[in-house]
């Protein structure tokens, strides 16, 4: 199964009780970033740039517990930077798991070796590596002639050790469609157990001619699901479809609050336009309104998960799409 029969329920348990006490503005996940600072410059990535003056802070353990205890997300997905270069690492994901947490670790799988071994597999574990394209493509775009080697490496050896192995894929207007159908092919034979994929968001760090906008995003991710053939998807198939241009999915950036070591981050994820010292300010003070398509044009060719997959879980949806998300999640496509 894409989710463990344990968070399915604890998902549906979290999705009920939140619509019954609050607004309807509730996380799914949360982003918790321990630090900024990465052992890779990817050409694609804006937090090394935006945060640039404050890499060598981080969240302590204590803090990053107590973030994850004020969102109440069942799910905590540690990201960055690179999270393993946290010197507090295996005690921040020991500490999450404790408390009853699903923790999605996200690593570029440079350093994965050592963790694995410090580590042990646990049911509400999941590593999420990071992998752009094949071998000459990765390399490229992370600026280290090994980094495919490493994740790839990472990738095996973790499935090996009994470790629930996913991974994510950043597509861009250079992606070739049939890179990535080779590329979810090696993936598939190294054993991982589902894939994420998402249309890179334009940062304004970063140059623009990387980004894809809709029509072009539509197009190569229709190209792409043609070739995937029995690739087992970590994305929702409602998601795909509109990733594809065959759906319509409203953007909620509330689902995926991101917490880092200046604050939490407002609106989203992607875009800054303030930090606020407590989860309950971030709801509050941030004006959602003024965001999303049509009302920000920083908005206006965002496809990202983390706006719009939970709209494809907790959004109206028809008895065939509930039954398309019941066959994904048991085989991993619909």
């Amino acid at each position: 199964m894409i989710y463990s029969a344990s968070l399915s329920l604890k998902l549906i348990k979290h999705i009920r009780a939140s619509r019954s006490r609050d607004n309807g503005k509730f996380p799914f996940v949360l982003m918790l970033e321990p630090l900024f600072a990465c052992n890779l410059q990817c050409q694609g990535c804006g937090r090394i740039k935006e945060y640039a003056g404050q890499l060598s802070e981080t969240l302590s353990r204590e803090q990053c517990l107590e973030a994850a205890a004020q969102a109440g997300a069942p799910i905590v997905s540690v990201t960055g930077g690179e999270p393993l270069l946290h010197p507090d690492i295996d005690g921040i994901v020991e500490g999450l798991l404790q408390q009853g947490y699903f923790v999605y670790l996200c690593s570029n799988g440079l350093l994965m070796e050592d963790f694995l071994i410090r580590m042990q597999p646990h049911p509400g574990l999941s590593l999420v590596i990071h992998i752009d394209g094949t071998k000459q493509t990765h390399n490229r775009m992370t600026g280290r002639k090994d980094a495919f080697d490493a994740a790839m490496g990472a990738i095996v050896k973790a499935k090996q050790l009994g470790y629930a192995v996913r991974t994510n894929t950043t597509v861009y207007s250079q992606s070739s469609p049939k890179e990535i159908a080779a590329l979810f092919g090696q993936l598939k034979k190294a054993g991982t157990d589902g894939i994420m994929v998402s249309p890179a968001f334009s940062y304004g760090h970063i140059k623009d001619d990387l980004f894809l906008d809709q029509n072009h995003a539509h197009a190569v991710f229709g190209q792409i699901y043609e070739k995937m053939g029995r690739i087992r998807l970590y994305n929702t198939p409602l998601y795909w479809e509109f990733l594809c241009g065959r759906r319509d999915l409203q953007c909620i950036p509330w689902s995926t609050p991101t917490v880092n070591p200046v604050g939490w981050k407002s609106p989203c994820y992607l875009i800054t336009d303030a930090h606020f010292d407590s989860y309950e300010a971030l709801m509050k003070k941030t004006p959602w309104e003024k965001y999303g398509k049509g009302r920000d044009p920083r908005c206006a060719n965002c496809m990202m998960h983390c706006g719009y997959e939970a709209s494809s879980i907790a959004g109206k949806k028809s008895f065939a799409d509930m039954l398309k998300l019941a066959k994904w999640n048991i085989m991993g496509r619909a």
